[in-house]
């Protein structure tokens, strides 16, 4: 079976004919970057407008590429705790993307100064007393109970604790009252691991899935916990950074991959509510950001983001364009480019993916063609530079 089995002919030949002009001249991919630069901000302001040139692009900021880019051994350990190393693989980075793509892309400025910013809050896993550890190049919750039993213990801790001491750290005082008066405001609570994948994390993939089946009353009393959790950790920063609720700053985001591994029936009973409760706390206007990643096979429960109303996405690459836009009317749909074709430098498919999704998305706007899931290292400059080409000859509205 060809790799290019089911796109249009007339698209392999595109992306034939660019991918050639391309290797041409070193792997630069033909594109007028000024042109392209300006366009692309416009559009990635309001991928809706119908004021904008081009198709918005969102394969640029990850700073998992740098390493196959420069050549360098993969130490995303690295990047978590050494920071001057960080900082100093960063322009490197960028004084090369500078080179091809026209513009430096990753952060290079230092952190600012432990004296000049609040001590770390504890957050919903510290609340269910689930270790976030380091474990193969990523951050991993270590489950926190492992029978019902434990789970029910948990919960009765769970529910005890007071908020607010729990979650302020010592010297929470002393940072709020230097830093506060000078305008400097702490990080509020907007973004969490979605409801599916915490509880798989804290109890266990297989411990979730038979519970939600086999003891509701104790799934829904474990949903409730973590509602009421993150509303009170969201209204206590708040509250720390001198916000009321009429003034509190909108919008909510979640990552949740797991919701894949719930039915309807499961996830309508325990992660749909949680989603409802804080978008209509955090998000109740129209426009307000309702957001959703979970980069995987999860098309069985778009029904319940159309009743939510969702205005951002991120989902898997088995969806497509023209499915998620049924189901999400009013989002901005970020995807559908597969990881790993961009990953794997797979050049022809990479153009094929882009002229795919910009006719789904053409007649109703709203895409920025960016990697259905994270940007995987192995993505390369030259990739981007080739997308870029690819939207600025074909990707014209």
């Amino acid at each position: 079976m060809s790799e290019l089995e089911g796109f249009p002919q007339d698209h392999i030949k595109k992306s034939e004919w660019l991918v050639k002009e391309a290797h041409k001249n070193g792997g630069l991919a033909p594109v007028d970057l000024e042109k392209f630069w300006v366009d692309q901000d416009a559009a990635a302001k309001d991928p809706f407008s119908k004021n904008i040139k081009q198709l918005p692009l969102g394969v640029f900021h990850s700073n998992e590429i740098v390493f196959d880019e420069l050549g360098i051994p993969e130490e995303m350990w690295r990047l978590e705790t050494d920071e001057a190393w960080k900082l100093s693989v960063n322009k490197a980075y960028n004084d090369k993307a500078e080179k091809i793509i026209g513009r430096r892309i990753l952060n290079e400025k230092p952190p600012v100064p432990a004296p000049d910013r609040y001590p770390e809050v504890k957050l919903l896993h510290d609340v269910f007393e689930a270790k976030n550890v380091w474990h193969e190049g990523s951050w991993w919750l270590q489950q926190s109970a492992n029978t019902e039993d434990e789970l029910k213990a948990l919960l009765d801790r769970v529910e005890s604790r007071e908020i607010r001491k729990f979650i302020l750290p010592e010297g929470w005082n002393e940072a709020k009252a230097k830093l506060l008066p000078c305008g400097i405001k702490t990080g509020l609570y907007r973004w969490q691991r979605g409801p599916c994948t915490f509880a798989t994390s804290v109890y266990g993939s297989e411990n979730m899935l038979f519970l939600v089946l086999d003891n509701p009353d104790l799934a829904v009393r474990f949903r409730n916990a973590i509602i009421k959790a993150m509303l009170g950790i969201a209204r206590i920063l708040d509250e720390e950074a001198g916000y009321t609720p009429e003034t509190a700053p909108h919008g909510f985001g979640f990552a949740d991959d797991n919701c894949c591994l719930f039915n309807p029936e499961m996830y309508e009973l325990f992660g749909y509510p949680i989603l409802k409760t804080l978008f209509e706390r955090y998000s109740p206007n129209p426009g307000d950001r309702r957001y959703q990643h979970s980069d995987s096979a999860m098309s069985h429960l778009l029904p319940f983001f159309t009743k939510l109303n969702m205005t951002g996405v991120n989902f898997g690459p088995s969806l497509t364009v023209s499915e998620i836009r049924r189901h999400c009317p009013n989002a901005v749909i970020e995807g559908q480019l597969a990881p790993f074709t961009f990953s794997r430098n797979e050049e022809v498919r990479l153009v094929c993916e882009l002229l795919r999704d910009f006719e789904q998305a053409k007649e109703k706007r709203g895409l920025v063609f960016a990697t259905s899931g994270v940007i995987n290292n192995g993505s390369r400059l030259t990739g981007m530079r080739l997308l870029m080409a690819a939207a600025q000859l074909w990707g014209r509205y």
